[in-house]
């Protein structure tokens, strides 16, 4: 499977989780398939989605075509609003 969406079960914030919903309700209304890592399992796959991310603070969510880094959901959302989201998520 291509796009992998990091995401969290656990947090406080309620940005993050509206947020995540937002981009899980987006990917299925357009048939996308994608992956769900929950980073809250263990340190190491947040560690692993900051790297990929090259920013040390990222904060899920964040998109992932295989290991190639699409972006955050700003990025999404923008690419939401300019119906370019397959080139967002590199399927195009």
């Amino acid at each position: 499977m291509g796009i992998k969406l990091y995401y969290t079960t656990v947090t406080a914030s309620r940005t993050v989780k509206s947020q995540q919903a937002e981009v899980i309700r987006i990917l299925e209304s357009k048939s996308i398939q994608y992956e769900l890592i929950d980073i809250s399992v263990g340190g190491e796959l947040r560690d692993e989605m900051r790297s990929k991310a090259g920013n040390p603070a990222a904060v899920p969510p964040q998109l992932f075509n295989e290991d190639q880094y699409c972006g955050d959901y700003e990025m999404f959302s923008d690419a939401v609003e300019d119906d370019t989201v397959d080139q967002f998520l590199k399927m195009a």
